[in-house]
């Protein structure tokens, strides 16, 4: 099964992350299917870029988003209707 989640990146004690489309019985760390967007929780204010074409491209194909990638693309779409 497909999962749209998220990649650690960064080095210790500066967590950047990557939103992925990777094979759920693979490790977060495995190689990726697509990466369809960014989050980087340190910036100020915190970066939040998602293409919502590829995630809707890739739900439609089967995939399934973890939850804190629906509440990560629910913030960025709250925070572009408001800009």
């Amino acid at each position: 099964m497909l999962k749209i989640r998220l990649r650690r990146m960064g080095s210790t004690h500066r967590p950047f992350y990557r939103v992925v489309v990777s094979d759920s019985r693979k490790t977060p760390t495995a190689s990726a299917i697509d990466e369809v967007g960014i989050y980087d929780p340190r910036s100020e204010p915190e970066t939040i870029k998602i293409d919502g074409e590829r995630v809707e491209h890739w739900v439609q194909r089967g995939a399934q988003m973890t939850p804190t990638v629906q509440k990560l693309l629910r913030r960025q779409e709250a925070t572009s209707s408001t800009a």
